[in-house]
């Protein structure tokens, strides 16, 4: 699923046909707190930027992958020691309130969030074995 609000739905619709997913996987403006937090608890991994849906990831102990730009996650980040989360930080501190895209955030490469995932996948695995 590919949430934001009603504002971001062209962006999310984009996103969602980029990852090769349906029309229906976008929700963008479709989801209440209640909803996203339902999604987020249900989801089976998620990939987010350092915001509210990070945070229910953590409080639900639902595998992540958070993407952080100019805050260190060592301020709003995951505790330390959860390994069904995964911290992407390009080590550039920044203003967080920026007109811009923080080049911080975008130095985070799709390798990186997949390589991320794969290693939440491995996890899994060796849990289950």
């Amino acid at each position: 699923m590919v949430t934001g609000s009603r504002a971001e739905w062209p962006l999310a619709a984009r996103v969602a046909a980029l990852a090769g997913l349906p029309r229906q996987a976008v929700l963008a403006g479709e989801t209440d707190l209640l909803r996203l937090a339902r999604l987020v608890a249900g989801a089976g991994r998620v990939v987010c930027g350092d915001t509210g849906v990070a945070h229910l990831a953590t409080a639900f102990a639902t595998p992540s992958v958070v993407l952080f730009g100019p805050t260190p996650p060592s301020l709003w980040g995951p505790p330390p020691g959860r390994s069904w989360h995964r911290v992407l930080w390009a080590g550039r501190p920044g203003d967080p309130h920026g007109a811009e895209v923080d080049p911080g955030l975008l130095a985070i490469e799709v390798d990186d969030v997949l390589d991320a995932l794969a290693a939440l996948d491995r996890q899994a695995e060796d849990v289950a074995a």
